[in-house]
């Protein structure tokens, strides 16, 4: 295989500006998923949302890959397509539903500030990227700041709640899928990754989106379907398209970092949104991990 048929074995890149800018206005879009999933939830079920958003994200997905005649995955593609459609598109959106369910919007913010750093740690399984030292620091030390605050925020250094557990589900399950979506962004493109991903989830999606109606028919305002409208159009659709450009330029572990500023955008748009009262501790929360996303990304990627 040569070196530019294969990812893998490519050499480390250089962090480009373009990389981090276009990894920024994914997260920008992903900032507000979590305070808008809480407003959704004001007479939707957290299966319809979860499901529901990637329905409305597909049909997009289908009329743009038609519509611009995009190129078919191939062969073992198809699979990875999958495994990004598990992670991004039925495990993150599903999870993140149900635990917002009970958790606070801010709180949920801060744990998922954990994401940045298992998506190194999958990127460096998966793509062979190798960090140095203190990035490798830097980053764990940002997701354990998310992990005390969570376990701060039950009552002193105690079990953490359901909620939590299902957070921390989200984030592997997101950061599997970043990684390789990543990757494969760089064979198929940014949007198309995406899209497919969305496209081969359909069937299922739909099925569990017809099953909520069924269970619990929808009986919301106009507020939670247009913050329904923003999960489906914006954060399970056109966010990827920045979010992997921008990891697709690279190297994934250090624009993934990027994320960490996303729980201190999020606790904002808590505030602001629905006037969640910020405390010392999440603000100290988030700001430990958006100071130790600023170490981590500042870190050279190891050449050997």
């Amino acid at each position: 295989m040569s070196p530019k048929s294969s990812v893998i074995d490519a050499p480390a890149r250089v962090l480009s500006r373009n990389g981090l800018g276009w990894g920024f206005l994914g997260v920008l879009a992903f900032s507000f998923t979590v305070p808008v999933t809480k407003v959704a939830l004001v007479g939707l079920s957290p299966l319809f949302i979860g499901s529901g958003r990637a329905v409305v994200a597909a049909l997009l997905a289908a009329i743009t890959l038609a519509t611009l005649r995009a190129r078919r995955p191939t062969g073992m593609q198809w699979a990875r397509v999958a495994i990004v459609a598990g992670g991004v598109v039925v495990g993150f959106p599903l999870l993140t539903s149900f635990a917002l369910t009970t958790a606070p919007a801010g709180h949920s913010a801060v744990v998922i500030g954990l994401l940045p750093a298992a998506t190194a740690v999958a990127a460096v399984l998966r793509g062979g990227e190798r960090p140095t030292r203190r990035f490798w620091i830097f980053a764990g030390s940002g997701a354990v700041a998310a992990m005390v605050f969570a376990s701060v925020q039950h009552g002193g250094l105690a079990p953490m709640a359901w909620s939590d557990l299902l957070l921390l589900g989200a984030v592997v399950a997101a950061a599997v899928g970043y990684a390789e979506g990543g990757l494969l962004a760089r064979e198929l493109g940014s949007w198309q990754t995406i899209s497919w991903a969305l496209v081969v989830a359909a069937p299922l999606m739909v099925a569990l989106t017809a099953l909520s109606v069924v269970q619990q028919p929808p009986t919301a305002a106009i507020g939670s379907w247009l913050a329904f409208g923003y999960l489906g159009v914006v954060s399970m659709f056109l966010g990827f398209f920045a979010w992997y450009r921008g990891l697709a330029i690279g190297p994934i572990a250090r624009v993934s970092q990027i994320q960490l500023v996303q729980p201190v955008l999020s606790i904002a748009w808590a505030a602001l949104i629905l006037r969640e009262r910020l405390d010392w501790a999440t603000v100290l929360g988030g700001l430990a991990v958006i100071l130790c996303a600023g170490l981590a990304v500042r870190t050279r990627l190891d050449r050997k």
